[in-house]
């Protein structure tokens, strides 16, 4: 351990010197490989903190991808379905709950996951280092690796894979401190516990929550927490599928979201799953053939003759119709808000991908005509008076 950490250089190559460090103490991390940078510092303790919480909060191994000082995705560890061990090109082999936890988170946005930084909940084994082997990835921190884990991981990106070890037992300081334009900021630690006892105070009609509703609308809860605010998650099946971050307003969090959570549903899809991939093409290419699949251009690129470089025939085109269709399909998705909706116009649109269980602080103006809209479609809506900003 030690008390400080040099670093290349700061959040651009012009901002030198740069360093991590504690006055009094020793830092709780140490870098087992590589050379992560001041970004990758920021993501990994602020994923961290996210996959700490889900486990803590949940009892399952969680992971996390960030990127940018936001996730990606999180998730927590259960067995994959087949579909997605399609959608998330794991093959058939059996893979340890803290892999699977990062294949779903992964698998929430894999377009925003290239590049991303790893955090897992539980010490890496065997499986994860493998599954992080195969992606394009900065590091990973975890409270410790296994022999095999950590020699996979060495291996990567010609030996410059950034993996950081955190002590799971350290505390910070209740007071946390940053500097913006030489002045000094001060604050208390966002210490709000979140669990099941925020879900109590209903405000619409239907009160019924499932429990697998319960333990989505934790999952959004937490993500929110180490999100770049303004923020709107949708989870669903033990993992954030849609993260609309950093927007200025609300409803464009919730577009933002809602049309993440539309893709990874729509990769579901047999048309989708079935497309004629060339054998050789590396992941990230097809993660990117994929969303240009999905998006409103993909005729045009189909007249280019662009498919040729990816497909082995031509695809027959998913038409917007059928996108809308199957989306209509989608049902049980839960949402967290990390602030008030101003408007109904949020639910009307958070509906159309299939939400049905929605939690949010409440305290607008307008909550009776958002509470209305939730009743319109028969949406759970708990107002757990927790706002959830993240800066």
């Amino acid at each position: 351990m030690t008390k400080e950490i040099a670093l290349k250089y700061g959040c651009n190559p012009n901002q030198k010197p740069a360093r991590i460090y504690l006055d009094d103490q020793e830092l709780p991390v140490t870098v087992l490989n590589g050379k992560p940078g001041y970004i990758n510092f920021l993501d990994a303790l602020n994923s961290w903190q996210l996959v700490k919480e889900l486990k803590e909060a949940t009892g399952y191994p969680s992971a996390a991808s960030f990127k940018h000082v936001s996730p990606a995705g999180a998730a927590i560890g259960t067995p994959l379905s087949e579909v997605e061990r399609k959608i998330y090109f794991t093959g058939d082999e059996e893979l340890s709950m803290l892999a699977c936890a990062y294949v779903r988170a992964r698998g929430a946005d894999r377009m925003s996951s290239y590049g991303d930084f790893a955090a897992l909940s539980d010490i890496c084994d065997k499986d994860t280092a493998l599954l992080l082997k195969k992606e394009v990835s900065d590091g990973v921190i975890a409270p410790g690796y296994t022999e095999e884990a950590l020699e996979i991981l060495k291996a990567k990106k010609k030996g410059n894979y950034a993996v950081i070890q955190i002590n799971p037992m350290y505390v910070p300081k209740e007071i946390e401190r940053k500097q913006v334009y030489g002045i000094y900021f001060e604050q208390g630690r966002n210490n709000v516990h979140i669990d099941e006892s925020l879900l109590t105070n209903f405000v619409t009609k239907n009160t019924e929550l499932t429990e697998q509703a319960k333990l989505d609308l934790l999952i959004a809860m937490i993500t929110l927490k180490y999100t770049q605010s303004n923020s709107v998650v949708y989870a669903k099946d033990g993992q954030v599928i849609g993260v609309g971050a950093g927007q200025q307003s609300r409803i464009h969090c919730t577009r933002l979201a809602g049309s993440k959570a539309d893709n990874w549903w729509l990769r579901q899809h047999e048309k989708v799953l079935k497309l004629p991939f060339k054998e050789d093409i590396r992941r990230a290419d097809r993660d990117n053939t994929i969303d240009i699949y999905l998006s409103e251009d993909y005729e045009d690129v189909l007249q280019d003759g662009a498919w040729e470089q990816f497909f082995t025939k031509q695809p027959s085109v998913f038409t917007r119709e059928e996108k809308k269709a199957w989306i209509k399909q989608q049902h049980d998705v839960a949402l967290g808000s990390d602030a008030f909706f101003p408007f109904g116009d949020n639910i009307e649109r958070a509906y159309k991908s299939g939400v049905k269980y929605v939690v949010q602080p409440g305290g607008s103006i307008r909550d009776d005509h958002v509470i209305d809209t939730c009743d319109k479609y028969d949406i759970v809506m708990v107002c757990n008076g927790v706002r959830l900003f993240h800066h």
